[in-house]
């Protein structure tokens, strides 16, 4: 067993996929976060992170979810306008509550 040092993260995901995820994580009883590191420890060995009947429970979350995207999408994913402006809007926010200062 591997002793690993774990930081919290502010990743951003396709919603729907985030569902899926989620679902897929709450079917297999552990967390978000060791579903992902599973699946990205096992992308970087080029390994599949899953079986086939696991397969076929994330064909049934997609269709649940409404996920109709593929790998193909992957780095063609455009954000909606109105999600594009909330980020512009976090950095400064996300400062503020670090420096400890309250400006009011």
């Amino acid at each position: 067993m591997a002793t690993v040092t774990r930081v919290q993260t502010g990743v951003r995901l396709e919603a729907r996929l985030l569902n899926v995820l989620k679902a897929l994580a709450a079917l297999k009883n552990t967390s978000l976060g060791d579903l992902l590191e599973g699946i990205v420890l096992h992308a970087f060995e080029g390994e599949q992170a899953f079986s086939a009947p696991t397969l076929a429970q994330i064909a049934e979350l997609k269709k649940i979810y409404g996920l109709d995207l593929t790998a193909a999408d992957s780095h063609q994913l455009v954000e909606t306008e109105r999600a594009v402006r909330a980020t512009a809007k976090r950095p400064a926010a996300t400062a503020k509550r670090r420096s400890g200062r309250n400006r009011s």
